[in-house]
């Protein structure tokens, strides 16, 4: 079963991807690159509980 996860940057704690994940396969946090804006350039978001 695949849940929403929410992803906020490290650096800014800005929330701005929402994004799926299969809880079976990955049980652990997700962490992921990707812009942010606030930056301008790629950072670490990393998953948080809802």
């Amino acid at each position: 079963m695949r849940n929403n996860i929410i992803l906020e940057c490290v650096e800014t704690g800005e929330r701005l991807y929402l994004t799926s994940k299969n809880q079976r396969n990955t049980p652990e946090r997700l962490e992921l690159k990707k812009y942010s804006p606030k930056l301008r350039r790629k950072a670490i978001f990393r998953e948080i509980k809802k």
